[in-house]
């Protein structure tokens, strides 16, 4: 990287010990303002932040470094990007994602870092200020070549240096001393900092999904915002729903910090987008090192900047606005399942299509994601911690039904005070599992990466009948509830090994689910119910009344080989039902095992079938005269598809992805 004559001038004015041969380091005096810390560098947001989430971390020593030491300079050349924060005329944190060759972001001098890269900073339409962070640095208006200093020793900036091939990232921390904007072509220009920086930290390698990135001319075409609209139209919602990583910009304790925040695409949620210009996203704060800089910048200063880019198609959302930290049962009402979440009220937005520098071919997934959290109001599964139980549910009975699906009976019993209310056909309970496989806090766990951000909260749809209400309207204690299971990851794991006598007793902390599910409410409609393995279980509680109650019913269930066993069990089970399955046998096992349990289904009356559900199976199902109403309930994948099929009828969903 060269610095423009003018630059190098400026820096030798501003620096003395600057040298434009940055081989030999220097030292230079801090730009760090005084700040109230406590005696182990930490501000009193940090510090506030820690003593609410109970972690010791105030305790030890902050560890970021002071200044850039040179291992850190050369982690931040090593890298091709570099998110860059700074505060508009308003005080307001934007932030915005920078791309260059390896080494386009280097020290320069001792503390210095020079960045030199390619920016938008107009769309096709004229529109001007289309990178924010240029606009906020006081570079847009400058003349090519024209240096900015900005008074006062410098503009308070930040940084993240950021290798997606090798999850690598820097922090940093500091000023702008110096900027300048260069040629370019079209809609974009060079631009040319200096940044000096007060303090620098390299983070884990956690939450960041592998990219390779290479460079592109963009053509940016800014989206506009419908007048007394939502911030988000159709582009900007694209852009967030597919996102698996973003970035942020804080300020607080007297310098800013800019981070990145990553998992699986979709763990961004958008809360609300209304008309009037109400937009508000949340996003799940997962397990990390428990420094929580950003949450105590928040704590000071709630304002944040975030940009969201679009790695394959070049579209990026900048926005600036205002965070409510929802911790415990705060967090679990908006975002079940989480116990630390971020809610930001968008303040101004920015979209910008085909306005980033870069494509990123995507890589490898980071093992540490945890599944997407979705909010409460989309039906997500409700019963995250923090409230009390209504009961405990003890172990008493377990039973093979195939060599991977039990079925575990309990006994439940209602805790001093409260009452447990029946379910009803078709409900899931929730349990929690946290005492018997929560190891605490761990800052990496390679072994089990999954279990840092597991809450071991588990639901599983009842299989057994709903039990008949006292006289007080509740169950009485010892009633039995059954759930049938496939075994996958530890919760089930732990039923599986659990010895009935070993008094595994869970707390049970909700019953719920859609009353749309249930297939007792209509009796004019058919209904076609359409199961993908253990997606069975909502109709093993409510098959028996639906048979009584005259319903027109068919089963289509598609089934493994190796869990006919299950089959065979239902329809022995549930009298009358045999008759009304279609059976779709999918993979193979032992020839002899297999023909055994074809025919025990093929005795008790069910069709039993060899190879895939179809569309023309949904669709040949069919009452025409008197309608029919689908009930699909299977894994994620296969119900994608069978949607698709039936996406003209009348159909409500379940899936088992939790």
């Amino acid at each position: 990287m060269h610095l423009s004559p003018n630059l190098t001038l400026a820096l030798t004015a501003l620096i003395p010990t600057f040298n434009p041969f940055p081989n030999t380091l220097f030292k230079m005096a801090t730009l760090t303002e005084s700040q109230s810390q406590n005696h182990n560098g930490w501000h009193p947001g940090e510090t506030k932040i820690h003593s609410l989430l109970r972690v010791p971390t105030s305790s030890r020593h902050n560890p970021t470094s002071p200044g850039l030491p040179y291992s850190y300079g050369i982690r931040v050349a090593s890298s091709p990007l570099l998110a860059v924060g700074t505060l508009d005329s308003n005080g307001r944190p934007w932030t915005s994602l920078w791309f260059g060759e390896r080494g386009f972001a280097r020290m320069v001098a001792q503390g210095v870092l020079g960045v030199q890269s390619v920016v938008c900073i107009s769309s096709s339409d004229g529109e001007k200020g289309v990178d924010p962070v240029v606009e906020a640095l006081g570079l847009l208006g400058s003349s090519v070549g024209n240096m900015v200093q900005p008074p006062g020793g410098g503009k308070a900036m930040s940084a993240l240096s950021i290798d997606l091939e090798s999850r690598d990232r820097v922090k940093l921390a500091g000023k702008m001393v110096v900027g300048a904007l260069g040629s370019g072509e079209g809609n974009t220009r060079e631009v040319q900092i200096a940044m000096a920086v007060d303090g620098s930290l390299g983070n884990c390698p956690k939450y960041l999904n592998k990219k390779v990135v290479r460079g592109r001319i963009p053509s940016p075409r800014a989206v506009e915002r419908k007048e007394g609209g939502p911030w988000f139209g159709e582009d900007a919602l694209r852009v967030v729903e597919r996102a698996d990583m973003f970035f942020l910009s804080t300020m607080g304790g007297g310098s800013m910090d800019t981070n990145h925040r990553g998992g699986p695409r979709g763990f961004v949620r958008v809360l609300r987008n209304d008309e009037g210009g109400v937009t508000e996203v949340v996003y799940p704060e997962y397990s990390g090192n428990q420094l929580y800089q950003t949450l105590g910048n928040l704590e000071v200063d709630r304002r944040v900047g975030v940009v969201i880019p679009d790695f394959e198609t070049g579209d990026v959302v900048y926005f600036t606005g205002e965070t409510e930290l929802l911790v415990g049962e705060r967090a679990a009402e908006v975002m079940p399942h989480a116990k630390l979440a971020v809610k930001i009220t968008i303040a101004e937005a920015r979209v910008v299509k085909d306005g980033l520098p870069f494509r990123g071919e995507e890589g490898e997934a980071s093992p540490y994601n945890p599944p997407v959290r979705k909010l409460a109001k989309e039906g997500s599964v409700p019963g995250q911690g923090g409230g009390s139980a209504l009961g405990t549910a003890r172990l008493v009975k377990k039973e093979t039904l195939t060599p991977n699906v039990m079925r575990f009976t309990f006994g439940l019993q209602a805790e001093r005070g409260q009452s447990i209310k029946p379910w009803r056909a078709g409900q899931y309970v929730t349990l929690d599992f946290s005492e018997e496989l929560d190891h605490g806090w761990s800052h990496m766990r390679d072994n089990d990466p999954q279990s840092l951000n597991d809450d071991f909260i588990r639901t599983f749809t009842i299989s057994s009948q709903p039990p008949v209400a006292g006289p007080s309207g509740s169950i009485k204690d010892g009633t039995e509830l059954q759930i049938t299971a496939r075994r996958n990851g530890p919760a089930t794991g732990l039923l599986w090994r659990q010895n009935v006598g070993g008094h595994l007793e869970l707390p049970v902390l909700a019953f719920g689910g859609e009353e749309s599910f249930s297939l007792l409410g209509e009796s004019q409609k058919k209904a076609v119910f359409v199961a993908g393995g253990v997606g069975i279980t909502p109709l093993l509680a409510q098959a028996q009344q639906v048979i009584a109650a005259g319903r027109a019913l068919s089963l289509l269930w598609s089934l493994r080989v190796e869990d006919l066993g299950l089959a065979v069990d239902t329809l022995e089970r549930i009298p009358g039902l045999a008759k009304l399955t279609r059976l779709f046998v999918t993979g193979g096992c032992n020839a002899q095992d297999e023909a055994t349990l074809v025919s025990k289904v093929e005795n008790l009356e069910a069709q039993v079938e060899k190879g895939r559900i179809s569309q023309d199976h949904l669709l040949s199902s069919r009452d025409t005269e008197k309608g029919t109403k689908y009930y699909l309930c299977m894994g994620p994948g296969l119900l994608n598809t069978v949607q698709s099929w039936v996406q003209d009828e009348e159909v409500v969903t379940e899936s088992f992805a939790y």
